[in-house]
């Protein structure tokens, strides 16, 4: 197949030796060929307005621009532009953000040997590619209540050590509020403590740590 008519793919992430093994994988098939590589969300931007690839694969953690902003970005300039992250978040709520800003496909990096190939094909042909573990992930994220983003930001100043006071003083409401914010938290994701919602927060992309 000529390099005109192959899949013509962009990958963008921080970690040259990713880089390199996702490049050997792609150049074994005759219709696919890497147009280009980034090492940040900003050059990935730059590179797909510069060479308008037919599927970008974007990792999520980067510095600066990460990679929800970045597909955020490209699809804004390019709304038919398609997008397969590659990552190693399978939490159901950093796939919900990333398939919110327009990507078409997740693929876990363990994976990538794998399913790699297949994902690139099918979103290239119109279809969506997400990993199995992760569609799980999404469908129980559905299926339960969320936090609300005052209880994101009570379970992330938690995360960072501070006692109930000092978030009650840094959000600017009661100490009795924090408790309660926790209380439903802990009924929500199932925790026993604050320790535990901790864990499971972060698990599922709620948090950062």
């Amino acid at each position: 197949m000529s390099a005109l008519a192959a899949i013509r793919i962009l990958i963008v992430d921080d970690h040259p030796f990713l880089r390199e093994g996702v490049r050997r994988v792609i150049e074994t098939q005759e219709d696919m060929v890497v147009v280009g590589e980034a090492g940040t969300g900003e050059a990935g931007v730059q590179q797909h307005a510069a060479l308008l690839p037919d599927i970008v694969l974007m990792d999520l953690q980067m510095p600066g621009l990460n990679g929800d902003e970045a597909i955020t970005e490209i699809r804004a300039l390019s709304p038919r532009a398609r997008v397969i992250v590659l990552t190693t978040y399978e939490g159901d709520a950093h796939a919900v953000r990333a398939l919110r800003a327009g990507a078409s496909g997740y693929l876990l990096k363990s994976s990538i040997r794998k399913e790699l190939l297949q994902a690139v094909r099918s979103v290239h042909a119109g279809g969506k590619h997400i990993d199995a573990q992760v569609a799980t992930n999404i469908a129980m994220y559905i299926a339960s209540e969320t936090l609300t983003e005052r209880e994101i930001a009570v379970l992330s100043l938690a995360a960072k050590g501070n006692r109930n006071k000092q978030i009650a003083f840094q959000l600017s409401i009661s100490e009795d509020t924090v408790k309660a914010h926790l209380k439903a938290m802990f009924a929500k994701l199932g925790a026993a403590d604050r320790t535990h919602a901790v864990t499971l927060a972060a698990k599922r992309g709620l948090i950062e740590l």
